[in-house]
């Protein structure tokens, strides 16, 4: 569902920078940030790179881009 927000100038300012350097939408930039924002409060003790890379492997997942692991 989407909605309509206001958001401050800055903030927007910033998320354009983002997004360029990432290869995201303003939108998708700050959707991102919202998300590794609430996964951050969710999981205090997590660092951030695990969450990062977490929010990766999901997506590659979805995407078919995964191999079964095998021991040994």
């Amino acid at each position: 569902m989407a909605v309509a927000l206001k958001l401050s100038d800055e903030l927007v300012e910033d998320a354009k920078t983002t997004a360029a350097a990432e290869h995201r939408s303003v939108p998708k930039q700050i959707e991102y940030w919202a998300r590794i924002g609430k996964t951050v409060l969710e999981n205090p003790d997590m660092p951030l790179r695990l969450i990062q890379d977490t929010m990766l492997a999901q997506e590659e997942a979805k995407a078919g881009k995964v191999e079964p692991y095998e021991m040994g």
